[in-house]
């Protein structure tokens, strides 16, 4: 007679356990690094540049050194004489940490102060007297190749323009025979906007360098410790050993929190200078201006298509601004990211990418905010591309998309650009979609609702995202490969610590993570403590981001289990005093194979590693592991969007939102369905009012929470959530796949297909993001495309 636990009720897969982490979030006793507080400390201040671009003639420091209380005053110049002035960036380029021969974008930082308190650091600031030359600004790709440009990079050794890349993939003959062949051709041109991750906690650190040990401790907000240490390392030319990098609770990431920063850099600096730990904490403004945002990609694009609705191959352009400095903090050997993941969902014989790169004067970025690596362009511009193809055909959009959709036999499936995709069930969540939206009824109001004026409109988007880079064929940061890592120590008593290299920034790890050991083991998830982020204590790992938590640590975890689980196996039976093949397990407990009462529980085995172990095994149950994915994972997603759009004023309302995630196995369903509406709302956001951009003198627009607006929950529309179909990984330990950006990636395109269809009889074929009243209006209006990309008139 089996004995099993019972999975749910131990916190093991598939429960909806409550967030652990919340009971000390909601009592505010988080520990953030503001939190921070040590003997000594004095606060670091930075001062930014109010130009774009323009030449440094001078930098008066002396009355800020004047103000008392002040303990540093910290210039490009200084930090040269310690070769800290720049730095390598994780794409291989370098920026400037404290600017020397000029300022490149708007916000880039020019000095910094450290004084007893961040009020008088922030005076002292205001009293740098700095002398600048102005000099012609770019803001979009197309001024920056334009001939006579400026060179912004003028410091780099043979730079003579502003291009930093041109990249291609696909079969360029292959697609040129596709598009000769062509009944109809579909052309589509876009701009995917800036946007910014806003985490509530904007980016801080406290460097603390003791001199006498010689060692550096950085209690910082990032989502990755361990690659910041070794950034550190050969940043500062510090020993590795001597760097402790404790990432404490993280008030959200979104990939905000990947790169390596200035501040940090400077923070650093000022401890190792000064022998007393140094505290810098980045303000609201400085956030929304200087650091690593995401998007800003320029879409030219081409659909070869039959009349009968194939597509026969897709040519896609794509133009990146990266601003001042080559920062993104992706790992692939793709110059563009992952930007040709896009179709992967769609059976499409022939496709070729070209994508170039190029320097403005705005801040550095490009992929961070819940983007696996450009996937977030990718998905939006295929979802636009093929809505708009069924439009130019006539054809209804979502049996257009059924048309051509990888079909469920046919994985797994190799892409026209290169990527394996092993699973999915596209047709089958696309029913359950239009089932749950009443696709056929809505359709038919919407006919009605055109007759009386109102204009109604229905907007789908389908994907598969690639998750969890990555293996270690194709994808490291620095040289490291995109593994993860797992150490789990079972207690005598049966209790276990979990520690793991990657890094919770709100994801639920401490309750995620305990549920699959629970799995694995049987030990009830409250009995297992999870930590993270202190590179001191938690293995060797590459962090969170691109939503490869679960994909690669939670692999990681399930692996370190198993290896628990089959040392646990040789002491239950020498405890059974049975050999170790007549020893059957399941969850929670060791049995013998031909007496199923016979057994003993995982906590008696643990109990037995440390008291009454076999002759010659090695005392105690602990163990580690790392974990390579052998290929990404595909979750898949579909989002129907209803909306009604005023035609007096521009403004869209939601009327309704249908999200079917097959995500493979969850571990969690409450947390899955946390994290699916967070990103609805970042689409939502970002799809109708997240508007941040810069005027013709290279000015950021846009970088204050007036104009660039948080969707609370009075904005918010619902959200309809459905998990019918799961497509287990099939290379995965547990058959998760990940889910942490898919709603963010491809909800946009659902928000912008539901407001384009309600105006389709206007003739008008694209509208830039976000689609403010005024734009849509003016669409509306005039029956033209608007285009959202700088610079924009501020008069």
């Amino acid at each position: 007679m089996s004995q099993a636990l019972d999975e749910n009720k131990i916190g093991g897969l598939g429960a909806s356990r409550k967030r652990v982490e919340d009971n000390r979030f909601i009592r505010g006793r988080g520990n953030y690094t503001d939190d921070i507080v040590l003997p000594g400390m004095l606060h670091l201040e930075i001062l930014r540049s109010p130009l774009a671009h323009a030449r440094i003639k001078s930098i008066d420091t002396s009355r800020a050194w004047a103000i008392p209380g002040v303990r540093l005053v910290l210039t490009g110049e200084m930090a040269a004489t310690r070769n800290l002035a720049w730095m390598p960036t994780l794409s291989y380029d370098t920026q400037a940490v404290l600017a020397t021969d000029k300022v490149r974008f708007q916000g880039q930082e020019v000095a910094c102060v450290v004084a007893d308190d961040p009020y008088i650091a922030k005076d002292a600031c205001e009293a740098i007297d700095v002398e600048y030359e102005p000099l012609p600004v770019i803001v979009n790709p197309l001024q920056a190749v334009a001939e006579g440009a400026p060179v912004i990079r003028d410091d780099k050794a043979g730079q003579t323009g502003n291009v930093i890349y041109d990249w291609e993939v696909g079969d360029k003959a292959g697609t040129d025979r596709a598009f000769a062949q062509a009944d109809r051709i579909s052309q589509l041109r876009l701009h995917y906007p800036r946007s910014h991750p806003s985490p509530i906690e904007c980016c801080g650190s406290v460097a603390d360098f003791d001199r006498a040990t010689g060692k550096l401790t950085v209690y910082m907000t990032t989502q990755a410790p361990h690659i910041i240490r070794a950034a550190v390392s050969m940043v500062a030319e510090l020993p590795e050993h001597l760097i402790r990098i404790i990432s404490p609770d993280i008030g959200g990431g979104f990939g905000n929190k990947v790169p390596v920063y200035p501040g940090y850099v400077c923070a650093i600096l000022c401890s190792i200078l000064l022998e007393r730990p140094v505290k810098w904490i980045e303000d609201k403004t400085g956030n929304l201006i200087s650091t690593g945002f995401a998007r800003d990609m320029y879409l030219d694009s081409e659909m070869a298509l039959r009349e009968d609705g194939k597509i026969l191959g897709v040519r896609i352009h794509a133009d990146a601004d990266h601003g001042a400095f080559f920062a993104d903090a992706q790992p692939s050997k793709f110059k563009i990211g992952l930007l040709h993941s896009a179709f992967a969902c769609y059976d499409i014989p022939a496709a070729h990418l070209t994508a170039r790169g190029t320097y403005s004067n705005k801040a550095p970025g490009g992929v961070a905010y819940r983007c696996s690596f450009r996937v977030t362009e990718a998905m939006f511009f295929q979802e636009r591309m093929v809505h708009q193809a069924a439009c130019d055909l006539g054809m209804d959009q979502a049996e257009f998309r059924r048309l051509n959709f990888v079909k469920a036999g046919a994985f797994p499936h190799r892409t026209p650009f290169g990527f394996l995709v092993d699973s999915g069930q596209p047709e089958a969540c696309l029913d359950v979609g239009l089932k749950a939206v009443g696709y056929e009824d809505f359709l038919r109001q919407k006919e009605e609702a055109r007759s009386r004026g109102r204009r109604l409109g229905i907007g789908i988007s389908t994907m598969t995202e690639p998750l969890g880079a990555g293996n270690s064929r194709e994808y490291d940061i620095l040289g490291i490969k995109m593994f993860d890592s797992a150490e789990l120590r079972v207690h005598m008593t049966g209790k276990a610590l979990l520690r793991v290299g990657a890094k919770s920034q709100g994801q639920g790890h401490e309750t995620t993570w305990a549920q699959i050991v629970s799995h694995e083991l049987g030990i009830p998830a409250d009995d297992v403590t999870v930590e993270e982020g202190d590179t001191d204590t938690a293995p060797f790992g590459m962090g969170t981001y691109a939503s490869r938590s679960t994909p690669v640590a939670g692999a990681a975890i399930s692996m370190v289990s198993r290896k628990i689980r089959a040392k646990a196996r040789k002491l239950a039976a020498h405890l059974l005093e049975v050999s170790e093949e007549d020893v059957e397990w399941e969850l929670g407990r060791f049995f013998v194979r031909s007496a199923p009462d016979r057994g003993v529980t995982i906590q008696e085995c643990a109990m037995a590693a440390y008291g009454n172990m076999p002759d010659g095994m090695e005392p105690g149950l602990e163990n580690n592991a790392y974990y390579d994915p052998p290929n990404l994972t595909w979750p898949f997603a579909v989002y129907i969007v209803t909306v009604e759009v005023d035609p007096e004023t521009g403004v869209w309302d939601v009327l309704n939102l249908v999200a079917v995630d097959d995500c493979g196995v969850r571990i969690n369903p409450m947390i899955v369905e946390g994290q699916i509406m967070g990103g609805l709302t970042e689409a939502y956001a970002m799809s109708n009012m997240q508007f941040i951009t810069f005027d013709a003198e290279g000015n950021c627009v846009g970088s204050n929470y007036m104009d660039y607006l948080l969707p609370t929950a009075w904005e918010t529309p619902g959200f309809e959530l459905h998990s019918e179909v799961v497509t287990p990984s099939p290379h995965h330990p547990i058959g998760a796949k990940g889910v942490g950006e898919c709603a963010a990636v491809g909800g946009p395109a659902a928000f912008v297909n539901a407001v384009m269809d309600a105006i389709g009889d206007t003739g008008v074929r694209n509208i830039d993001m976000p689609l403010l009243p005024d734009r849509v209006w003016e669409a509306l209006r005039y029956r033209r495309d608007v285009s959202g990309a700088p610079p924009v008139r501020t008069d």
